[in-house]
């Protein structure tokens, strides 16, 4: 049976940089509370975001944004949120996908796998990029929605399946999130340090029986009992409506350390770690659990103070700057585990090896 490599990742992110202009925006929210003002100017420095990435262009003289997609007493509905993934979604997607095919034969791409959970419509991103970038017509497609910030590894796991079955395909794998377009107009505290994290950004992964990257070993999956309460998401009348517990740092670190022998297999030669960066908190979890050194999670924590929290595509952005790392060093042969984070509450983990 054939093995599946990632054979190279490419990422995307839009040109706008709003974390500076989201915070204002969450400080005006909150109105004139000092208590609460200063608990969440005290998150957002401890955050470990320096940099978030959207479609929206911030508004140079203190309001959200330049087109007036967001105004206050009046954010946008379901429905205008949704138009602008539809306008905006492809030409990310279509970015990060001609970064990984060039000098690809596209000919030989065979399937095509999309996770989002911040938008969907039909015909869809899956035919977007297709078109866009000249792929075969008979190319394969799956959509992979609304599971949220694991997705990715569940996009690999596919990918895996399919390389296996049918040792000559080509799997192009896209994890596309436009997390900014749900911003919602509140002065709940935990609803709006929620909003600190998230950002908008695209990863495209190819996946085939080359050699070549990472070689893709094995997955677990982790359902936490007793938590779907902490991560919701949900599609209402005022677009996606996210509702992320504080308490989702704790439930993660007790069940990685409660299943940290299942997940690793016993393994004990484990040297690099792509952690989704859902949180600086959340990081820590995870350092905690399997008793890591704090260079551990440097890829994660960095793509989290460059990028924040794109959701799904943010694993793969950590694993590409671990994979690039490794080709620099030459640091064949190295075993990794890649884990993602979800509503359930949920751990999907992957585990890896460096190859050529």
């Amino acid at each position: 049976m054939a093995e599946a490599f990632i054979n190279r990742i490419a990422t995307a992110a839009p040109p706008h940089d709003v974390h500076e202009t989201f915070l204002r925006f969450g400080q005006l929210m909150l109105g004139h509370d000092p208590r609460r003002l200063a608990l969440f100017n005290r998150m957002a420095e401890r955050s470990g975001i320096a940099h978030r990435y959207s479609v929206l262009e911030p508004h140079p003289d203190g309001a959200v944004d330049t087109e007036g997609f967001y105004r206050r007493g009046a954010f946008p509905d379901t429905a205008a949120r949704m138009k602008k993934f539809e306008a905006c979604a492809p030409e990310l997607a279509v970015a990060a996908a001609e970064k990984l095919l060039a000098g690809e034969d596209r000919s030989r791409i065979t399937h095509i796998v999309v996770t989002s959970c911040t938008g969907l419509s039909a015909p869809g991103i899956d035919l977007d990029v297709i078109e866009r970038c000249g792929l075969p017509t008979t190319t394969e497609r799956t959509m992979v929605g609304f599971m949220g910030c694991y997705a990715a590894i569940n996009a690999l796991k596919l990918a895996r399946h399919i390389v296996r079955s049918e040792p000559k395909a080509r799997v192009l794998a896209l994890n596309l999130e436009l997390c900014t377009l749900h911003l919602h107009e509140t002065d709940d505290l935990e609803e709006i340090l929620s909003f600190l994290l998230f950002a908008d950004g695209c990863a495209a992964a190819l996946i085939s029986a080359d050699p070549v990257g990472v070689e893709i070993k094995s997955f677990r999956a982790a359902l936490v009992p007793d938590t779907k309460e902490l991560i919701r998401w949900n599609i209402r009348q005022q677009g996606f409506d996210m509702v992320l517990s504080g308490g989702v740092p704790g439930a993660i670190r007790k069940a990685l350390t409660n299943a940290r022998d299942d997940i690793l297999g016993g393994a004990n030669d484990i040297e690099l770690w792509a952690v989704h960066p859902g949180g600086r908190t959340v990081l820590d979890a995870v350092e905690q659990a399997f008793a890591l050194p704090p260079e551990a999670l440097k890829a994660s924590r960095g793509v989290l103070h460059d990028y924040g929290n794109m959701s799904s595509g943010t694993v793969m952005f950590v694993l590409d700057r671990i994979m690039r790392e490794a080709s620099a060093s030459q640091n064949t042969g190295k075993n990794g585990c890649a884990m993602s984070f979800g509503p359930g509450l949920v751990a999907e983990t992957m585990m890896f090896r460096m190859a050529a």
